[in-house]
């Protein structure tokens, strides 16, 4: 686990601040990141299915999630697309330490990696790290400047707002996890590839994401 745990430290100490800052500079450095990120993740997903519709679907699927990013990082105020990342990736880290540490019944076949202390460790996580992230930083303003109603600190009404925000958000990330899982276990592939060490592949490492950012997207469209 300490091996495995550090191989992930490194990564992402590596690949973090590579990708804040083309969702920070925006522009034509976001369309690049998220151009460079969908070829290689259609990459992996193409190498590992066998099936010509899985393949086909699942192309379709990332062109519509980077797209989705795009389009969210775009329309909507840099802090509301950091917001929804922080939510998936904590999300993952706390199902990933949870599981490790408390293991406990199995979630589901799918992934048999995957149990109840894991997710509830990823809503547990996604929601303190996002509550922090939104009280210290300008994201609460610019979410209620949109008409979102989330954040207020003075309000517990809307407050229980935001925390289902933040846990449907959770709950989305964590279904794109599984969904991936099923597919990988159709393969019969343990990671989707060995681009990050620790990490299996790139889709490994946003499948929760590029399922959390379509759906965030598609809401905040609706609530505003």
């Amino acid at each position: 686990m300490k091996s495995e745990l550090s191989k992930r430290i490194l990564s992402s100490i590596i690949l973090i601040p590579i990708a804040l800052f083309f969702i920070f500079q925006g522009s034509f450095f976001f369309v690049f990141f998220l151009c460079i990120f969908f070829l290689a993740t259609t990459y992996e997903w193409i190498k590992m299915n066998k099936k010509d519709t899985f393949k086909v679907l699942g192309i379709f699927y990332l062109f519509f999630a980077f797209y989705s990013a795009y389009l969210l990082r775009e329309k909507f105020p840099l802090e509301i697309f950091i917001l929804i990342l922080i939510i998936c990736v904590f999300t993952d880290l706390g199902g990933y330490m949870f599981g490790k540490i408390f293991k406990g019944p199995k979630l589901i076949k799918i992934s048999p990696k995957k149990t109840y202390a894991g997710a509830f460790g990823g809503f547990i996580l996604s929601l303190i790290a996002a509550i922090i992230y939104t009280k210290y930083t300008t994201a609460g303003a610019a979410l209620n400047y949109l008409n979102l109603l989330i954040w207020t600190g003075g309000k517990p009404e809307l407050d229980s707002i935001f925390i289902s925000l933040i846990l449907f958000i959770s709950l989305i990330s964590q279904i794109g996890d599984l969904i991936i899982s099923y597919f990988k276990r159709l393969a019969k592939v343990k990671d989707t590839g060995n681009l990050l060490p620790g990490h299996g592949g790139l889709l490994d490492r946003v499948d929760g994401i590029i399922f959390g950012i379509p759906f965030s997207y598609l809401l905040f469209n609706f609530l505003n």
